[in-house]
């Protein structure tokens, strides 16, 4: 059996990931279709509006096989992010790989990895690092210098990860159709539009498959979580044990946090040339969850893969790739594995406001 994997969030799933998995299917519509889904907190350093079982259920509609991309790399940068998630897939023995695009310049992609394997590259991105400027940026400097523009579009950032981490694996890119970060809600609408929509209390029924639309309910969104934020800044002394919190940024994070009523106000007043937006969001995820750089430093390599679900045709792929597969394969929850452990603190943390904290314990894989 031959398998091609995709990498995603669906926070939530809508009518641009559905396009996405038809043409996936068109491109390998023979192979054992896995998805790495992020859990309950994303690498654009939000909360994910639904659980991330809810979330599996719904792919299951389109996908054969989901696993979970564990916290410790899915709310990380993009480097971290696509390595984690790579390694999984790689474990799971895939064929080919196809992921969204903005370019979907395949072949521009490839000859960036290459250049920034170059020692030039890594003079001149550190040299504009050492000036102060955020790491996209001095990515896009340095690659400038060297002859190659490329904007600052998230996909294609992402996408360079992938290439550098599926060495050796079929790699499809296919073009998106809109804008990430557009508010403008469209029959191909972002997440970002939908997410505003449905915080505004806006329908969002033309825009997500009839069984995405019908999961969501009992929505979870960053603010929900402030008071809990502030709290953990304002009683933690040494703020800078947690993973990405760097620089002395702690400093003006405690100087900052009595004067802001919600994230989106803690941002605006701690943003530097040097902080992007969703780096600042994944700081104070970090923070929110207790992820320390302890933590992070322990859990560099990926230490299981969880499976959240399968239809027959995944079962029986896993039951062929088993034997092969290096990393353990697991359908529950084992607290041996440090990475897990901290899965459950998230999921905790995650679902505060239910009267539930056994949803790691309680979970077995859905089988569709």
């Amino acid at each position: 059996m031959k398998s091609v994997g995709i990498i995603c969030e669906y926070n939530p799933f809508h009518n641009g990931h559905l396009y996405h998995i038809k043409k996936v299917k068109e491109l390998y519509p023979d192979y054992v279709l896995i998805a790495v889904i992020n859990g309950d907190f994303t690498q654009r350093g939000d909360v994910s509006l639904i659980d991330k079982w809810k979330k599996a259920e719904v792919a299951l509609n389109y996908v054969d096989l989901v696993v979970e991309l564990p916290f410790v790399f899915g709310t990380q940068a993009a480097d971290i992010f696509t390595k984690g998630a790579a390694d999984i897939l790689k474990s799971l023995k895939i064929d080919a790989f196809v992921f969204g695009s903005e370019s979907a310049d395949i072949d521009k992609l490839k000859k960036i990895v290459k250049v920034q394997d170059s020692a030039k590259y890594h003079e001149k991105i550190k040299s504009y690092l050492n000036k102060g400027f955020n790491y996209p940026t001095s990515l896009a400097k340095a690659l400038k210098d060297l002859g190659i523009i490329l904007e600052n579009n998230p996909n294609d950032l992402l996408g360079i990860g992938y290439i550098r981490n599926l060495q050796g694996v079929e790699i499809q890119a296919i073009k998106r159709t809109n804008d990430y970060h557009s508010l403008e809600l469209e029959k191909i609408a972002s997440a970002t539009s939908i997410r505003d929509a449905l915080k505004n209390g806006i329908d969002v029924k033309d825009y997500v498959p009839e069984d995405s639309y019908n999961s969501l309910y009992d929505l979870h969104f960053l603010d929900d979580y402030f008071d809990l934020l502030k709290y953990k800044i304002i009683s933690t002394e040494d703020l800078s044990v947690y993973q990405t919190v760097d620089e002395g940024i702690e400093n003006k994070i405690k100087k900052n946090i009595l004067r802001a009523h919600n994230i989106e106000e803690l941002i605006q007043l701690v943003k530097s040339k040097r902080y992007t937006y969703n780096k600042l969001k994944r700081m104070f995820l970090h923070i929110l969850c207790g992820f320390t750089k302890e933590e992070a430093k322990r859990c560099r390599n990926v230490q299981y893969i969880r499976v959240l679900g399968f239809n027959d045709k995944g079962r029986k792929y896993l039951n062929s790739i088993k034997k092969e597969c290096e990393v353990p394969i697991i359908t529950n929850y084992d607290k041996h594995f440090e990475a897990m452990r901290i899965e459950n603190r998230i999921s905790n943390i995650y679902n505060i406001k239910k009267d539930d904290f056994m949803e790691e314990f309680k979970h077995r894989p859905i089988i569709h």
